[in-house]
């Protein structure tokens, strides 16, 4: 028996086969269990934002797994109370702003549902999202995710959302006084790394404001540093009513928030919401030194300086598959022209390299914030023979379908 007829035998099917078996992983590299090593631009999807077994992670949970782990949300703990204050700096929140933990960023925007329709009430039945985003898989969140695919196994949804093609004429255009929330993307990672328009934030939180609505930025996969900004809002110059953040913030641990800014700090109230393992003091603790080690080494500079050096890589590369670069920071979505990216994903495993395709055409890289120039050099060699293995397939069918004909 292999690892492989394990996870087929005792795992759920809904993730596909798993690609591979991880046994270790230290910096920005993971090894199976042959000993390989693979230089990993995936990053668990942007989760470990400080590489594996970050000597301030390990720190973190060995320390505070040894003093306190978990008491529930009737009591408080040092670390939940400083991590919140840290993530309402961190989002500029001012005194007023306040934060809920969960344990993931599904369940960041499942809080961020109640929290539109607590804004609305029977007045503002309407919520608006964005056609091609995603917002999580749960019942709730999976409503907010414009992608019909994923919707129509599981309809009917829950009512009340609407999708809009994104654009600042289609939100003028749908929005009005019985809207509760519009909830975006700054950058739609599961689309393929796509950016929205320019102006698009500035125009929805005029709007927004204008018609009384919540602003909610999902700052899930754009969070924690990876943009460049703490949050990718900020790059905007705007400021929202709410964000959702997870992946990145607890470095490799589970964790999510919504933080809230403003009059929407006030519409939770006791009994609209809880989690009995949210913002637990393990949890918190480790997503504390994560951010604090975040910015000690001003990885948000990092981010800013890597992200230019690996798109000036990929631009530099002899392939007749690229098709250029989107995003920002260290959330890189590389096109393609032809929908090979699975292929390249497969090939580049193949020769040690981790990476993602959201979709056909895209692949997407969100390596750990603190790589360097050893890192980028070595991605660059990598992915050009991953590359170049497709190239090769894709002659090799180009050649054998005219020999066909």
């Amino acid at each position: 028996m292999t690892w492989q007829d394990d996870a087929g035998r005792d795992l759920v099917r809904s993730f596909g086969p798993r690609m591979q078996q991880f046994v270790r992983g230290e910096g920005a590299y993971l090894w199976d269990a042959d000993g390989k090593r693979y230089l990993d631009f995936l990053a668990g999807i942007a989760v470990t934002s400080l590489g594996h077994a970050h000597p301030v992670f390990v720190e973190a949970i060995s320390q505070q797994a040894a003093t306190l782990a978990h008491v529930s949300n009737y009591f408080a703990t040092p670390p939940q109370l400083r991590l919140a204050a840290r993530l309402k700096r961190l989002a500029g929140t001012g005194e007023t702003g306040r934060v809920y933990f969960g344990n993931s960023g599904a369940e960041a925007n499942e809080a961020a549902f109640k929290l539109a329709r607590l804004h609305g009430g029977a007045e503002r039945p309407r919520i608006l999202a964005l056609t091609d985003a995603f917002h999580g898989r749960t019942m709730g969140t999976l409503a907010l995710t414009g992608k019909a695919s994923m919707q129509e196994p599981f309809l009917p949804m829950t009512p009340g959302v609407e999708f809009l093609e994104t654009s600042v004429a289609a939100l003028e255009s749908a929005i009005d006084d019985r809207v509760a929330a519009l909830i975006v993307e700054p950058i739609k990672g599961e689309a393929g790394v796509i950016d929205l328009p320019q102006g698009y934030l500035r125009a929805a939180r005029e709007l927004t404001e204008r018609h009384g609505a919540l602003l909610i930025v999902d700052e899930i996969q754009t969070g924690a540093g990876r943009t460049g900004a703490w949050f990718a809002f900020q790059h905007a110059g705007i400021t929202p009513d709410a964000i959702t953040v997870a992946k990145g913030i607890g470095g490799g641990f589970p964790i999510g928030a919504l933080i809230t800014f403003g009059e929407a700090s006030e519409l939770f109230y006791p009994g609209t919401h809880g989690s009995t393992f949210g913002g637990n003091a393990l949890g918190t603790a480790v997503a504390d030194a994560v951010l604090a080690e975040i910015e000690r080494a001003d990885l948000l500079a990092n981010a800013i300086e890597r992200g230019a050096q690996l798109r000036a890589a990929i631009d530099g590369l002899d392939s007749p598959i690229v098709d250029g670069c989107r995003g920002r920071g260290l959330l890189i979505g590389v096109a393609l022209r032809h929908p090979v990216a699975k292929a390249v994903v497969a090939a580049a495993q193949e020769h040690g390299l981790i990476i993602n395709a959201p979709n056909d055409a895209t692949i997407r890289l969100v390596p750990a914030l603190n790589i360097g120039d050893v890192e980028v050099d070595e991605f660059a060699q990598l992915f050009q023979a991953s590359l170049r293995t497709v190239e090769d397939s894709l002659l090799l069918d180009a050649a054998t379908e005219g020999a066909d004909a």
